[in-house]
Order: structure tokens, then C-alpha cells, then sequence
């Protein structure tokens, strides 16, 4: 087993391989925890494997680094498994913490045209990076490079710029609080707002809806509400893949009495039968049924859908008034009803119907449900996040939930469920390109500095911004930009674009090789691993899905005696750029992040005592009116807010499919653990579009077949190539493909109202014969 673990992959995926079996209808189980051991072995080793696992999300060790998902809090009566973590949690750290190293002499071995044909998966199981590399201008390879020199050009190339707003800073959601700071406060010292972030893509949406209806772009529940609620409604969203660990919640909330409605176009395991390897009844048993209604969905029918519950809830409530709205609660903490009601009164079921194609006896079963259930909480993704009309689809769902006083009370709220461990963290410590006016305020007053008030890029602006020549250099801290983002072909031509790209990154991965005319490549400690700095052994800490702030401390060995913490990158960066004599103590920053929280506690709201209450064994929950009081300070109007929308949902020309891009079981975001999405029955490939048998026999393509995905908007067209179509009980009209293969596909314009997050759940394709 030495041997697998010392040796990546040499050939890349062969797609002609791939394998197509019924999908599963249950998740979890024995086969999860038997693919989260032999994952970790083959990376780390047994004993490895061992001591990692065991310290993942428990209190004296480390958050885990795939999703933000909450763990249980002493303070709620709940207690944490020995095995605290999910099978995608095992992965992420086995592609953390593997024995796998890609040093300067695997990069003199590969040109970087090389790697430029190598796919996603292969990229990323070479292993760890181990040092600080440069690809110089006009060079075939990349060359190391001293830490010292690295920072220096980059400094020279940030103050050779006409204006600090031609360089863009972007972040991904693996920063913990301490470095988000600080990177945010490099940024704006620097000169610019221009901090896009991977939430820009993803709840970007959600915090756009909630801002204007609560009052606070995050959600009103915590893991104790999901126990307590008696019904969940679970709205385009996979937990069996994406958020493991959440079926847990919901299979303790089934125990507790709830029910649980699950709207999605495709069935999805998880939402079916879990078998939690915890307990006998998954291991041996049937495991729980999850889902009592499985509401098949269209791609964007969501809007259309919670009009409807909102209208046979005002009309049931005029039938029998005093039984069904809550109206204390609209009285003394709403604004905005009269308007909602009337907009919605005379509501098109013929287009109610067309946008979701669901029978109306299932919305009215749905809608009784909501309306009888007392606790209620609302959990949503990337499937309501990521469309043209986003932005209201998910006020609807406030809407729906506000009628029944669903917010400020125990076993109810609002839950947008985030994806990235610290994605919420970051915009918190102000990683963001329209921070408030109070936020810049209180950075100014505690460092006496003077931070721009211009709105920055978000990250769709900022491939534009590079594509046109106005943004010439890139940084990033984490995250794998060019597979991340829409219309790959026009973002890796924008990143080429670039006098100079930075990537601070502990793999290999395709935004190394869609290189500027010079680029850096700056490898990092991974959240697993021992950070010792001047002033001793430091932790981190990261804020939770629901708000919960807590540290997290790497146990083993760094992978490289050449990696620095994303801390000590950002604070060697500042002094290079800014210049020792500084306002900033970056050279204390460094050395003690203790000094970094005392700031913290003194800028962010609700970080008072940040070092103190961070030490609790729980650590601390930021303050959240909406969910601690029923308070709406946030809004226009000082409550909370009823919105009248437009019924907007995608058109589909005949002949076309509507596509969703979505992730495999075997990865994380960008991250390609293996070929394996077992779930789904599809093993070693990737390049696969499930389309309902139906549609196939009216578009005269068969099961099996190879075809290209061609995306149809504005009058242009994208193509990606050589898909294998797989007949799959998706919903009527609608199709699927992974991200990032299906990226190319999303047009870099084709974005959300308002929050401008790419539309990448509602892309119009047609499938043609492979040219």
C-alpha cells in the first residue's frame, strides 16, 4: 500500500471506460464508509488515516475542509460521534493530507502546455505542492523560486499599476477568519474593493433575497432548529453529496416527528433512504426513509411553485380566517402584506403548470402540509441560487415563510445551506466587494488608514474587466478560478490575458495552467497541518452554515518545509507592498494571530472578545436579529418584508433541453476525488448527460450515444464535446452534466438579477451528432 500511496495517477481518464448502472436509492451506509477508509489509505497510509480521522471537526482538532455544514453544540444538548465526519469529508482530507508531492522536478518534467491537456482529476492527484514556483514570461516550464524573490515580483508588478483597481483579488471559501482579515485589509490598504470571492457563484442570491426580507443576508436556524422542526422543505439541494453530514440531521429530525418535502428535478439518494453508518439501523437495517413527498421539479419552476403555496395559503386563510396565517406575527412584524396578497391573488395556474410540471394535487398536499405544520424550516442550494430569476424565487420562499411566522422561533427559519467550510466566514470578516459604509469606517478608525469607498469587481465583472484589458494582474487565495467559473474558454483566455496570475493553492489544479504572461504559483498550508509561527503554535477559527464561529488547529506535519500559513503569505505580501513602516503590524500580525482577533473583535460586529469566546469548547454564535428576536433592524423599513415578484421562469424552445450543471458524488466543487458517482450509477467518467428517456425518444437519440452539448443564448453558441447521453429519471425537459466539464457552456453574461451570480441551472442546449 506504500507504493499506491507515493504514485499519482499516470494516464489521465479514458472515457470510453465508463460504466452505467441503476442508480441507488439509498445513501450512505457500509459502501460509504468503506470508500472513505480505502480513500484515506491510498493517500495517507493506514496509520495516517487514523490519526487524521479521528481529529476531523472535533474540538481540539480541525474543521473539516470540504462543506460548512454545523457540527452539534454542548450548549444545545448535543453531543459530537467519535466519527464526527462524512465520506466527502474523509476524501477532502485525504487529498489534504496525502503522501503524494509535486515538486520543482515534476514541473521540469512537464511543460505547462502539457498539463494544459490534462483533465481536472488528473491535475489534482498529483499531490501536494511543495514549493513557490514561477512560470516567467515567455518560459515552457515552471521554475522555483525563493519565497523572498516571489513576493518581489509580485510587489513590483502590483505598484507598477496605473491604478490599484487593474488588480483583482479573489478568495476562496478554505480561508479561515484570521486570513480573510488580513487579506481584505492588504486589499483595501492596497487601494482596491475589488474582492471576488467564490460566493459571488454560488449564495451570492441568497444573501441578495434575505438582505431585502430579513434584514440579513444569512440564515435564521441552527442544527438545533432542524432537530426540533416538524417539517422541512428541502428545495434544490443534495445533501447525500454535497452535505453529508446534514442527512444526520434530518434522519434525527424524522425520529423527533418531522416530515420532510424534497423539491428537486432529479431524485437523489440522499433525500430517499439513509443508512447511517453510525447507528445498527444503517448498517444492518433498511436505514430511515427520509422524504415523505418528492415534488419532480423543472429546472427553475421554484418561483412558480411557492406562488402557488402562497396563494392556496391566503385562500384557505379567507375561507377560515385566524387558522392558517399568523397574524400577530404580520402585524407587529411585517410590512409589505396588503401589496404580497393582492399581486398574488389572481395567480396563472396554466402557468403555474408549465413552469414546474407537477400535478396540482401534489402543490395543494405541499401546501397543506406547510400550512399545518407549527415549526417549519426552509433549506435551499445552488438549485435556487443559480438561475436568472434567483433572487425572487427565493424571496417566495421568505414570502411563504413569513406568512406563517416561520422566523424568530424554535424548530423554524430560513436556511440557505452553504458549500465551502469558511464561505460565510470570509464575507464576515469582510471579504466582499460592497462592504457597508460602517464596516470601512471601523477599518479606518482602528488601523488609521484610509480605505476606498468604490465598489469593487464581483467575479463574473472581473473575467470581463480581464477579458477587456482593465484587470492585469490576478491573485487568489485558494479556489480553482478557471474551473470554478462560467464559459471557460473566454475566463482561461481572460487569465491569459494577465500581465501576472498568483495562485495561493496546496494542489495542483487547471487555474496553474492558464497562466498570465508571468505567473506564481504559492504554495500553502492546508487546514490539516501544524502552523508555528514566531510567537508558537497558532489555530485558526471559521464560521459554520448557521453562524457558529469555532477554532480549528492542523495536527500533523506540513507537507513541505517550504510552505508559509495563507496568514504569513497576506502579511509578508503587505510589508513588500506597502512597505515596513506600514500602519498595519503585519510582522506582529504574522507571528501571533491572537493580535489579528483582537482587531477582529474591535472592526466586525458581534466579535466582541473574539480570543475568549473563540476559546469556548463550542466556541461562539455571531448575533442574528431576525433568528434571536424577531427583529428586522436590517430592512428599509425596520421589519420584515413582504415582496410582490413577477412569475418568471426559463422559456424552452422545441428541440431543446434545459441543463443544469451539478457535481459528481466523487468530488467537491472543483476538486475531483475519483470517477465514481455511485449514486447516480455512473463509474469511471465523467463526461456523461442524463436526459429522461422520454425527451431522448423525441429528440431521436438513444441511451448510450455520444453527442455534443451545444448552448443556445443571445445568438451565440458554446459547445462541449463528446458526451455520453445516459437515459435518467430527470424531470421532463430537463437534462445534467458535471461541472467543470460542462462549464464551457455557461455564458459569461447569462447571470442572476441583481445578485449577477451565472445562471448556471438554466442553460438551453440541444444535443447534436459529435462533429
Amino acid at each position: 500500500m506504500g507504493a499506491v500511496t507515493r504514485n499519482a495517477p499516470k494516464h489521465d481518464i479514458d472515457e470510453a471506460g465508463i460504466e452505467v448502472h441503476q442508480p441507488k436509492t439509498w445513501a450512505a451506509g457500509i459502501p460509504g464508509v468503506a470508500v472513505s477508509l480505502a480513500r484515506g489509505v491510498e493517500q495517507m497510509g493506514a496509520a495516517r488515516t487514523v490519526r487524521t480521522l479521528r481529529l476531523l471537526n472535533q474540538r481540539d482538532g480541525f474543521d473539516c475542509p470540504g462543506c460548512a455544514w454545523p457540527e452539534p453544540r454542548e450548549v444545545d444538548g448535543e453531543h459530537r460521534k467519535l466519527a464526527e465526519f462524512c465520506e466527502n469529508g474523509a476524501k477532502a482530507v485525504a487529498e489534504e493530507a496525502t503522501k503524494r508531492r509535486v515538486g520543482p522536478e515534476f514541473f521540469a518534467q512537464h511543460p505547462v502546455a502539457e498539463l494544459a491537456g490534462k483533465t481536472d482529476y488528473w491535475l489534482g492527484q498529483q499531490g501536494r505542492l511543495t514549493h513557490p514556483m514561477v512560470l516567467r514570461e515567455g518560459g515552457t516550464h515552471y521554475e522555483p523560486v525563493t519565497w523572498d524573490e516571489a513576493f518581489g515580483l509580485l510587489a513590483d508588478q502590483l505598484n507598477s499599476l496605473s491604478t490599484p483597481d487593474e488588480a483583482i483579488f479573489y478568495t476562496s471559501g478554505r480561508t479561515s477568519n484570521e486570513a480573510a482579515f488580513a487579506y481584505q485589509l492588504l486589499v483595501r490598504s492596497f487601494g482596491t474593493n475589488n474582492l471576488p470571492d467564490c460566493s459571488n457563484m454560488c449564495h451570492e442570491s441568497s444573501g441578495a433575497a434575505l438582505s431585502t426580507t430579513t434584514g440579513i443576508g444569512k440564515g435564521s436556524v441552527s442544527l438545533a432548529d432542524i432537530h426540533r422542526s416538524d417539517l422541512i422543505v428541502v428545495v434544490g439541494q443534495n445533501p447525500g453529496t454535497n452535505h453529508p453530514r446534514m442527512l444526520s440531521a434530518l434522519e434525527e429530525a424524522k425520529k423527533n416527528g418531522a416530515k420532510i418535502i424534497a423539491v428537486n428535478p432529479l431524485p437523489e439518494a440522499g433525500l430517499m433512504r439513509f443508512k447511517n453508518p453510525q447507528n445498527v439501523r444503517g448498517v444492518v437495517g433498511k436505514g430511515s426513509p427520509l422524504a415523505d413527498e418528492f415534488a419532480q421539479i423543472r429546472l427553475g419552476g421554484d418561483l412558480a411553485l411557492f406562488q402557488a403555496i402562497g396563494h392556496l395559503l391566503l385562500a384557505w386563510e379567507e375561507a377560515a380566517p385566524g387558522t392558517v396565517v399568523d397574524q400577530d406575527f404580520l402585524d407587529g412584524s411585517t410590512d409589505g402584506y396588503a401589496e404580497y396578497a393582492a399581486a398574488i391573488k389572481d395567480l396563472d395556474w396554466a402557468e403555474v403548470d408549465e413552469a414546474t410540471g407537477l400535478d396540482r394535487e401534489q402543490i395543494v398536499r405541499l401546501a397543506r402540509m406547510i400550512a399545518e405544520s407549527e415549526r417549519t424550516v426552509y433549506c435551499w442550494a445552488m438549485g435556487l441560487t443559480q438561475h436568472k430569476h434567483a433572487v425572487p424565487t427565493i424571496k417566495e420562499v421568505a414570502n411563504v415563510a413569513l406568512l406563517r411566522g416561520m422566523i424568530g422561533k424554535p424548530g423554524a427559519g430560513l436556511c440557505p445551506v452553504r458549500g465551502h467550510s469558511n464561505v460565510q466566514g470570509d464575507r464576515t470578516m469582510g471579504v466582499w466587494e460592497k462592504m457597508p459604509e460602517s464596516f470601512m469606517d471601523s477599518l479606518d478608525e482602528e488601523f488609521s488608514i484610509t480605505v476606498p469607498r468604490k465598489h469593487g469587481w464581483d467575479t463574473v465583472d472581473s473575467i470581463r474587466a480581464m477579458r477587456d484589458g482593465t484587470g492585469k494582474v490576478f491573485f487568489a487565495m485558494g479556489g480553482n478560478f478557471a474551473s470554478a467559473t462560467p464559459d471557460s474558454d473566454l475566463t482561461a483566455q481572460a487569465l491569459r490575458a494577465c500581465e501576472m496570475t498568483v495562485q495561493v493553492s496546496t494542489k495542483l489544479n487547471r487555474s496553474h495552467v492558464v497562466p498570465g504572461r508571468t505567473a506564481l504559483i504559492l504554495p500553502t498550508l492546508g487546514r490539516t497541518e501544524r502552523d508555528v509561527q514566531a510567537g508558537g503554535e497558532q489555530f485558526v477559527s471559521v464560521e459554520d452554515s448557521m453562524s457558529a464561529v469555532h477554532t480549528s488547529r492542523g495536527r500533523l506535519a506540513p507537507a513541505s518545509d517550504c510552505l508559509l500559513s495563507e496568514v504569513a503569505i497576506v502579511c509578508r505580501l503587505a510589508r513588500k507592498v506597502l512597505g515596513e513602516d506600514h500602519a498595519v503590524p503585519w510582522r506582529d500580525f504574522e507571528a501571533d494571530y491572537d493580535l489579528i482577533r483582537d482587531r477582529i473583535a474591535r472592526v466586525v460586529p458581534g466579535c466582541q472578545d473574539y480570543n475568549a469566546r473563540v476559546r469556548e469548547p463550542d466556541g461562539f454564535v455571531l448575533p442574528n436579529a431576525p433568528r434571536d428576536s424577531r427583529q428586522f433592524t436590517g430592512t428599509k423599513t425596520g421589519k420584515a418584508t413582504f415582496t410582490a415578484n413577477e412569475l418568471e421562469y426559463p422559456a424552452l424552445p422545441a428541440g431543446r433541453l434545459l441543463l443544469q450543471t451539478m457535481r459528481s458524488h466523487d468530488q467537491y466543487n472543483t476538486t475531483i476525488y475519483g470517477l465514481s458517482d455511485r449514486y447516480r450509477g455512473i463509474e469511471d467518467g465523467r463526461r456523461v448527460v442524463f436526459v429522461n428517456p422520454e425527451d431522448l425518444a423525441d429528440l431521436n437519440f438513444g441511451d448510450g450515444e455520444l453527442v455534443d452539448l451545444v448552448s443556445e443564448w443571445d445568438g451565440a453558441e458554446r459547445r462541449a464535446e463528446r458526451f455520453r447521453v445516459v437515459a435518467y429519471p430527470t424531470a421532463r425537459g430537463c437534462a445534467a452534466a458535471y461541472f467543470p466539464e460542462a462549464n464551457a457552456l455557461v455564458p459569461l453574461d447569462s447571470v442572476a438579477d441583481t445578485s449577477n451570480t451565472p445562471a448556471s441551472k438554466s442553460i438551453v442546449v440541444r444535443l447534436t451528432a459529435p462533429r
